[in-house]
């Protein structure tokens, strides 16, 4: 290779300018008598004035990036798939900006050959702008149609952007939820539009917590998203009414929408959907200041075809409860939350309008109108009511709880949170008069039930009831209990957490009572329960019992799982957290027949050692949820082993 020195003769080497004709070399010169010459080197997207050694070489080479938007535009809008607008759009942030403003409908479509599509020339998975927009992110099939979902650091305007760009040769996305905004680079009125203009088959919008998203986005979704179906807004304060009316006009598929916390959207909004989306089955709205009876009475007399509807901390009267109570006959679900301002008139009158003669499920939470009178009315309107929920309804009594059970003849569940002028005897009642449909009760933190003996009664046993719940009810005791045993002679689920004023001999009647077996047991927190309650839970019940849960009952000890071992063959969730066990009882464990345990929890155990690890990896035949969590004797390396061993199965430490 001859050396690039300057010899005399016709060979002679020129400084200053390209070695050949064509050439992009550039020759400099680092002395009087010895030049170097630089060789081709990859060719600058951006024009500019390179400077070496003091001298000044001028480029003038065109550049695509010299081009003003509008031609930019022009030639994004014939690039021929997916894939070329995805590599386009990891050039510069101008590109990608450049091609999220065009529309789906304003790519150029060639002429593909006969049996090929554009999107055959597309492979999803070597899409660049994947590494831009949403690597991470969620992006699934779901009912025919894209997925995704961005939060918080992620949310911003050129994801959106990247992510329409994307997904435009597919369809677009089907489904997208937003959830919170970048603090310095959130998402704007530009990323949503950039959605809007790339996805044109969006269905389904959720966007939460976003303040720097108003009118102008979601003007173009309306413009854009005609198909869409679903509209969920919450704490999204610079949303108004002329955008929602310019969705309800633009999008008459709209079948579920959502608004809650959004203070700028008022009743002009919700005449607006009643007027234009006939096909509307569910509405929540949730603390909206500004709506009241004036458009929540026009929405629900407008449209027809609602099946859902939740209200929820709004300044509405008794009016807008008889406008449910007179147009809602295709409602099957209602709650009411928070109505301060509803009497008990506006709930009387909802009751006895009979127009919800569909109404299958209620849920009424603190809310000052439901009392005795209107709680009856609620259970003689509506006669195909399943399931019923009260909470936080202080004015309930015994006799508004008995009258309603008499007068509502289809109950399956009946739920009761924090009402606490019920006392034992409504709760019994209450039961002996649902005796022919009552599923499933639940109680919770009803402070009003006392553990006393009840005047004689004469109640009827309510051989339906499957399912019973009673949670954190301190003064539900051992008498309470005994008179539940021979009114729920069919119980297959039993959940009594956090009772902590039962004891063993108290349960022993309900055990005792249940002949069809039980299934599932929740015991949690009982602390005054020991051995004696799993020895005759076992005797009893251990060929049917599938879930047993002892969080928290320390006085249980080696010696109950030793009988649950040999007694529990269908036996597939146990919870042993926080009771007095040791390596012994784990080991009499792992001996035992347990062909379907599937989870086992030990988490608070602390004299459960590594000495168990034998045991445990037995155990881990069939396991797929362990709970080793604070285990303190329990050391790192034993964890490491047993996760070795247990491939199949989920460790907590």
């Amino acid at each position: 290779m001859p050396a690039l020195v300057n010899y005399s003769g016709d060979d002679d080497f020129y400084s200053g300018g390209p070695f050949c004709s064509g050439d992009s070399g550039i020759m400099l010169s680092i002395g009087s008598r010895v030049d170097i010459y630089c060789p081709p080197r990859k060719r600058a997207r951006i024009s500019g004035p390179l400077v070496v050694g003091g001298s000044v070489f001028e480029d003038k080479r065109p550049s695509i990036d010299m081009l003003p938007d509008e031609c930019l535009f022009e030639i994004f809008r014939h690039l021929p798939g997916g894939r070329e607008r995805s590599a386009s759009a990891c050039v510069s942030k101008r590109w990608l900006t450049v091609l999220s403003g065009v529309r789906s409908a304003e790519f150029y479509r060639s002429k593909a050959p006969r049996g090929q599509s554009d999107d055959m020339n597309v492979d999803p998975a070597s899409n660049n702008i994947e590494s831009i927009s949403a690597d991470e992110d969620l992006e699934v099939e779901c009912d025919g149609y894209l997925t995704r979902c961005v939060e918080g650091k992620k949310a911003t305007d050129l994801r959106l952007a990247a992510i329409a760009v994307c997904t435009s040769s597919r369809g677009g996305i089907g489904k997208l939820s937003i959830r919170g905004s970048n603090s310095i680079r959130g998402v704007t009125d530009l990323g949503l539009s950039a959605i809007a203009r790339g996805c044109p088959s969006l269905r389904y919008l959720s966007l939460w917590n976003i303040p720097s998203i108003g009118d102008e986005g979601l003007f173009e979704i309306a413009r854009e998203c005609h198909s869409l179906e679903k509209l969920d807004l919450c704490q999204c304060p610079s949303i108004s009414n002329k955008s929602m009316v310019a969705i309800a006009k633009s999008c008459p598929n709209l079948t579920a929408l959502t608004i809650e916390s959004c203070p700028s959207i008022s009743n002009e909004s919700l005449q607006a959907v009643g007027k234009y989306c006939t096909k509307l089955q569910s509405i929540t709205i949730k603390d909206c200041p500004f709506v009241g009876d004036q458009g929540v009475a026009s929405l629900l007399s407008s449209a027809s075809s609602l099946t859902k509807v939740k209200l929820q901390a709004l300044n509405i009267t008794d009016y807008s409860l008889a406008v449910i109570g007179h147009y809602g006959k295709s409602i099957t679900s209602l709650f009411l939350s928070g109505l301060q301002n509803v009497s008990q008139k506006g709930f009387w009158v909802m009751g006895n309008a009979r127009g919800l003669q569909t109404l299958a499920s209620l849920a009424l939470t603190s809310c000052r109108g439901v009392t005795d009178l209107s709680l009856e009315a609620l259970g003689k309107g509506h006669p195909n009511l399943k399931q019923m929920c009260l909470r936080k309804c202080c004015f309930v009594s015994d006799n508004g709880l008995v009258a309603f059970a008499k007068a509502v003849g289809s109950l399956e569940s009946l739920q009761l949170e924090e009402c606490n002028r019920i006392t034992q005897t409504g709760i019994l009642n209450a039961i002996s008069n649902c005796k022919s449909k009552l599923k499933s009760l639940t109680l919770v933190k009803c402070m009003g039930i006392k553990d006393v003996s009840p005047e004689t009664l004469m109640l009827s046993p309510c051989e339906s009831l499957r399912s019973l719940s009673i949670r954190s009810c301190p003064g539900f005791g051992s008498t309470s209990l005994a008179m539940l045993g021979k009114l729920c002679p069919h119980l297959h689920h039993l959940d009594l957490s956090g009772l902590c004023g039962i004891t063993d001999t108290g349960l022993l009647p309900l055990l005792e009572s249940c002949e069809s077996g039980l299934a599932k047991v929740n015991l949690s927190d009982c602390v005054n329960l020991s051995d004696e309650v799993v020895f005759s839970l076992a005797r009893l019940h251990g060929a049917t019992l599938e879930l047993l849960n002892l969080d928290g009952c320390q006085k249980i000890t080696d010696a109950s799982l030793g009988v649950l071992a040999n007694t529990c063959p269908l036996l597939n969730d146990l919870d042993l957290s926080k009771c007095s066990i040791t390596d012994s009882g784990v080991a009499a464990l792992s001996r035992g027949v347990q062909p379907n345990l599937q989870i086992l929890s030990l988490s608070g155990c602390s004299m459960i050692s590594n000495k168990s690890i034998s045991a445990l990896k037995k155990l881990g035949r069939t396991l797929v949820g362990l709970n080793l969590q604070h285990c303190i004797s329990i050391g790192s390396h034993t964890i490491e082993l047993l996760t070795e061993n247990l491939w199949r199965c989920d460790i907590l430490s």
